[in-house]
């Protein structure tokens, strides 16, 4: 089944460059293509797409923008950044705001169909690049995390279901829940993705284990 994508980037260049290279994956359709970010919300409102890849600066709203009006009104689409701005703030403003993944536009083609993949299952990306951004981010150390808790962290980032989870430990489905609500209040995380992020900074998992 094809993953649903819709593209924002304000650069006709740029979106003409991902929309070839997108349709030679068979798996991933371009549902819609836009040049600024109040276009991009109304399409993504009308399609609701599995994935929105946005441009963080953008006509309009912006990339951060988008992400958090989506977040705000329930809409069931994942929102991956590709950019070119690699700073701190940008980083850690969209993955705050709810975005799955952080792709730079200098990275590899292949990193971005990667990159749709794992956020599309529940997973987390962030390009190598940027993953110091997070990780130098000055911070507590949290509450310890025991190797168990650890292990279904790793495997949620992954994009694994609770069911999924459960089959690969040999734990029941309710143990792996009791683990991830666990993990959530050590971290002070509200959901799987905030834990991911946090898990990040604090050093509890390496982005290497993530992208593994």
């Amino acid at each position: 089944m094809s993953i649903s994508l819709i593209l924002a980037d304000d650069h006709p260049l740029t979106r003409a460059g991902l929309l070839a290279y997108l349709a030679k994956e068979s798996d991933l359709e371009v549902v819609g293509e836009y040049s600024d970010g109040e276009t991009a919300m109304e399409g993504i409102r009308e399609l609701k797409p599995q994935v929105a890849l946005l441009d963080i600066r953008m006509p309009g709203l912006d990339g951060v923008s988008i992400t958090r009006k989506i977040k705000n009104e329930g809409l069931p689409v994942i929102c991956l950044m590709l950019t070119s701005y690699d700073a701190q703030q940008y980083v850690l403003s969209s993955l705050r705001a709810g975005a799955r993944g952080y792709v730079l536009k200098s990275s590899p083609a292949d990193t971005l169909s990667r990159a749709i993949r794992i956020v599309a299952r529940g997973g987390l990306y962030l390009d190598s690049e940027v993953a110091s951004t997070v990780e130098e981010e000055e911070h507590l150390s949290p509450e310890p995390i025991s190797a168990r808790e650890r292990e279904v962290l790793l495997l949620a980032a992954k994009g694994l279901s609770g069911k999924e989870i459960a089959s690969q430990l040999f734990i029941s489905e309710r143990t792996v829940q009791t683990h991830l609500a666990s993990i959530y209040d050590k971290l002070g995380a509200r959901n799987k993705t905030e834990s991911m992020l946090l898990a990040l900074k604090y050093g509890v998992v390496m982005l290497e284990e993530l992208l593994d």
